[in-house]
């Protein structure tokens, strides 16, 4: 009997088999294709958008900081900054030398960077790059490195406005000064761009965008040809007396507009590598001293407004020095009989004791406070002091009488200027602005017309021949103003070889229009007093302003230089 062949069995079932193992695929395919197609439609959609689909930050820009005639003194430029996505960016290591070197960077540097942000998407390699040099790197091409355009700052007068602009960060925030004062009305508002995006990571398609709102421009009361007149005298003045440093305010006494605002030393507010934090201070509003005798002015008209003297009233200083308690308070030498116009224009210190020591504490500290003394004047400036003025319930006999000559209180070089300012407006205390103002502005009546008058007609005195502050006449104008040299405290009383020397004062003094103030901190050598060091910058600055505004002069005639007394006084 034959027996059967196997083959067709051993075929039937491999064919079985291999039919069931295809089902099984086929099977496995449906499902999974039923998992992509149905289950996870929704995620891997989104996963396949985000990896072409970006939503971008349109950055806004930012307004600019414009002078009081409308040049720019504060400007946001286009620039380019590269960034990476470490993950595509990991397959292009070849390229990362010459990416280096373009963007001046060492290797390892850039290593580094990339190392760190592995688990990101983003990292910046290198911010606000110059066109150049993003030009070049776009032209490498290298996978996972794109550019994003940002702005950046740039102050077109550099350190002649420093202190007052401030600055902003990288991020174009404001950091400091106007800057920062203003920084909600000038940063806008930042959009949005939904694009798509090839394997290069190049914009092949936008979907939608949301454009960004510009930051808004503001219109700065500073003018800067006078900004730059005061910088340049300032500066000169530091240099001549080796001074660690100085300020200067401008001020506009009808509008309380400030005109200028300089400080020495500065900063280049376009090389953030060289900021140096005790640089970066606005001192004329941040920083306090005791401003000397150039409290004398309010001393006199406390002691008018109370009737205890008359403009004709005499006082003797002889012989030189008063004593208070344990205390002496002294002139340069003795000065005798002196009127009110004669103890502001020798500068008595003795002078204006007798008269603090005769009024009631609540009169004298009632007008310091009323013209803004103990308090920061409310301009809105970052970090702007209030100085100090202790309240009158508490001082002692020989503080009563210090006050009188400028001593035992602070106050800011703006706070000083402002005073001033109130007796040049008639008594009138302005309110200190730094945005341009189109009209006058009404402040606050501090003290009667008259009074305000009566005190500019004393201060006159101090400029002409033979008051301390002869060096700060202007050609032409008649001026109204006060010298100070005040020592600067130390460790168990006050310095013997540091000081303080300040010139305040406005003109023309017929109709004032301008107050200037101007501190020098710490001027080196025999020449220290304010009449000497700080007065002739006044004078330089004062000159140019009424100048460049055209302000009539009010007293005609050949200038001839004037003498002063021998020696100058506080």
């Amino acid at each position: 009997m034959k027996r059967p062949d196997p083959a067709p069995s051993i075929w039937l079932r491999r064919s079985r088999l291999l039919l069931l193992v295809f089902v099984a695929v086929c099977g496995t395919l449906a499902a999974r294709a039923f998992e992509l197609q149905v289950l996870r439609h929704d995620f891997l959609l989104g996963q396949g958008q985000e990896r072409q689909q970006r939503v971008v930050e349109v950055p806004a820009h930012r307004g600019m900081l414009l002078d009081r005639s409308g040049a720019p003194l504060a400007v946001s430029t286009p620039v380019d900054s590269v960034w990476a996505d470490p993950r595509e960016f990991e397959t292009a290591r070849a390229d990362w030398p010459r990416l280096a070197k373009a963007l001046d960077m060492r290797h390892a540097q850039l290593a580094r960077r990339v190392a760190g942000a592995r688990e990101r998407e983003f990292v910046y390699l290198r911010r606000q790059v110059n066109p150049e040099v993003g030009a070049g790197v776009a032209a490498m091409a290298i996978p996972g490195v794109h550019l994003r355009r940002e702005y950046r700052r740039y102050y077109p007068s550099g350190e002649v406005a420093a202190h007052l602009l401030g600055f902003t960060d990288i991020d174009d925030r404001g950091q400091e000064g106007l800057e920062l004062a203003f920084d909600e009305w000038l940063r806008g508002r930042a959009g949005s761009e939904h694009i798509v995006q090839n394997r290069l990571g190049q914009t092949i398609r936008r979907l939608q965008s949301e454009p960004a709102e510009p930051g808004r421009d503001l219109v700065l009361s500073v003018d800067k040809r006078i900004q730059y007149l005061a910088y340049r005298e300032l500066k000169a003045a530091v240099r001549r007396h080796g001074a660690i440093g100085g300020s200067a305010v401008v001020l506009d006494v009808r509008s309380g507009e400030v005109l200028a605002m300089v400080n020495q030393p500065a900063f280049n507010p376009n090389d953030r590598g060289g900021f140096r934090n005790p640089a970066l201070r606005n001192r004329a509003v941040t920083d306090v001293f005791e401003p000397g005798s150039t409290m004398k002015a309010f001393t006199v008209s406390a002691a008018l407004e109370q009737g205890r003297v008359s403009a004709f009233s005499v006082i003797d200083t002889s012989p030189g020095e008063l004593q208070v308690g344990r205390h002496r308070v002294r002139d340069r030498r003795d000065l005798g009989p002196l009127d009110l116009p004669g103890i502001l224009s020798q500068s008595s210190n003795v002078g204006a004791a007798r008269l603090a020591l005769s009024l009631d504490p609540r009169s004298l500290w009632s007008m310091f406070d009323r013209v803004g003394f103990g308090a920061a004047s409310a301009s809105g400036f970052p970090g702007e002091a209030g100085g100090s003025l202790a309240h009158f319930g508490r001082w002692r006999e020989i503080e009563q009488a210090t006050m009188g000559f400028g001593y035992g209180l602070s106050v800011s070089a703006l706070q000083l200027v402002r005073a001033y300012a109130a007796i040049a407006a008639g008594g009138v205390l302005p309110e200190v602005t730094y945005q341009r103002r189109d009209a006058p502005h009404a402040g606050q009546r501090v003290m009667s017309a008259a009074l305000a008058a009566a005190l500019t007609k004393m201060l006159e005195s101090v400029v002409e021949e033979g008051g301390t502050g002869w060096r700060a006449a202007v050609q032409g104008y008649r001026v109204a103003g006060k010298t100070g040299t005040s020592k600067k405290s130390a460790a168990g009383g006050y310095s013997e070889d540091r000081y303080m020397a300040v010139f305040v004062g406005y003109a023309p003094a017929s109709r004032p229009r301008f107050a200037v103030v101007v501190v020098i901190n710490e001027p080196r050598g025999e020449v220290y007093y304010g009449g000497q060091v700080a007065a002739p910058v006044f004078s330089a600055i004062m000159t140019g302003t009424l100048r460049l505004f055209d302000v009539m002069p009010d007293q005609p005639g050949i200038f001839q230089a004037r003498r002063g007394p021998r020696e100058d006084a506080t």
